[in-house]
């Protein structure tokens, strides 16, 4: 499946945010080898950028949290523009519309814990308390 970035944040700090044992039973079975996860390259930016910009996490903090992001070991696959494009133009940011392309592309879920991502793209999406039995 692919994981957006509002699920694997979660893997790395809880405070104020839902759905957090549902995003760690999804890290514990990846981390058994019971989930093969693609994501695109935007996902570790997106997260060093929520830690940088929301949670004001300091350089080194966050150098040690990319360390920690490219350790997961996620299989990178870059989603098609034009399919970018297709789900932008539906009202998604472009950054949301990758992770819903590549899951497209790929014939895959996306589990994510975006509202408007789960309304936009409802065919493809999987809510993140549904995908791990929520919380």
């Amino acid at each position: 499946m692919v994981l957006d970035a509002s699920v694997v944040l979660k893997w790395f700090r809880d405070e104020g945010e839902r759905h957090v044992a549902a995003a760690r039973l999804l890290r514990d079975a990846y981390a058994r080898g019971d989930l093969l996860v693609l994501a695109p390259q935007l996902l570790a930016l997106e997260i060093l950028n929520v830690a940088g910009r929301r949670w004001g996490w300091d350089a080194h903090r966050l150098v040690g949290l990319a360390v920690s992001i490219a350790e997961i070991g996620f299989e990178i696959r870059e989603p098609d523009l034009e399919s970018v494009a297709r789900w932008t133009g539906g009202g998604l940011t472009a950054y949301d519309a990758c992770y819903v392309a590549l899951a497209e592309s790929e014939a895959i879920s996306l589990v994510t814990d975006d509202e408007l991502i789960l309304a936009t793209a409802p065919d493809i999406t999987i809510a993140l308390g549904a995908a791990a039995g929520g919380n």
